[in-house]
């Protein structure tokens, strides 16, 4: 569905966020994209949504194609009416709106507006707290709160191909694992594509078919999510995820850095 090849994207024409960055969303798949801080996956995003330019940035090099169509210049309006919505780090909901009214504003480019109301029920039902907070403004919710909002507001546009920037952040654990559980069943239900950035890698895995780590604007290592998370080495140096202190960062490096998979 989606596919990124050797990507290259600058700020200010001065500072290289992306350097040869290369990936692949399946049709129905989940794929978990990882990494600290400044390893370019939120820039991934948003030069994928069409955001990038807004950021004083540019793709230089290198082509984004969904659905076989090459989509590098794309404005945003038009990919979301394609099928591609981008639910932002931060949940960027309208703090002055109602919960509702947040959910049919994610509706604004559809031109079906007899189905909108069938749809907002729909994501009561794999929200139900947002049933129950239907009528507040969304500036009272809490952050998890808001995280459903911004994903159902994502949904209300029926996207092909879902991107969730840092849906955790900020976010107590437990509702961290009510949303990523959502997420997948959004999945499953609906076989909607879905693209997550996460610095949680751990819960990120666990509902992802597959995933990319980062570092410093590239692809460094893919796997599928199971051997990724069953890779001590992996989920101790790369990941976070351990507590073995002895291990050999350098033979982490090498375990079949850029390995591909067929689907």
């Amino acid at each position: 569905m989606l596919q990124v090849n050797n990507l290259e994207a600058v700020y200010q024409k001065i500072i290289l966020a992306l350097r040869g960055m290369s990936l692949h969303v399946p049709e129905g798949k989940i794929v978990a994209l990882l990494g600290s801080n400044g390893a370019g996956k939120s820039t991934t995003l948003k030069a994928i949504s069409g955001l990038l330019t807004g950021d004083g940035g540019q793709i230089t090099d290198g082509t984004i194609e969904f659905e076989g169509e090459k989509i590098n210049g794309v404005t945003p309006d038009v990919l979301v009416k394609k099928g591609i919505f981008l639910s932002m780090e931060g949940r960027r909901v309208f703090k002055d709106l109602t919960v509702e009214e947040n959910l049919i504003a994610g509706a604004y480019t559809r031109k079906d507006r007899g189905n909108i109301k069938a749809d907002i029920e729909r994501i009561y039902g794999y929200f139900p707290k947002l049933d129950m907070l239907k009528g507040r403004k969304a500036g009272y919710l809490s952050g998890g709160e808001q995280q459903m909002l911004a994903i159902g507001r994502g949904l209300m546009a029926k996207p092909k191909l879902l991107l969730l920037d840092e849906p955790s952040l900020g976010i107590a654990p437990l509702l961290v694992q009510e949303i990523f559980q959502n997420i997948k069943k959004i999945n499953q239900e609906e076989g909607m594509s879905i693209l997550v950035v996460e610095q949680n890698a751990n819960v990120a895995l666990s509902i992802a078919d597959y995933g990319y780590i980062m570092e410093n604007g590239r692809v460094v290592m893919q796997d599928t999510a199971q051997n990724l998370l069953a890779n001590s080495e992996i989920s101790e140096h790369y990941l976070g995820i351990g507590n073995d202190e002895d291990k050999n960062y350098r033979e982490a490096k090498s375990y079949k850095r850029r390995q591909r998979i067929v689907w």
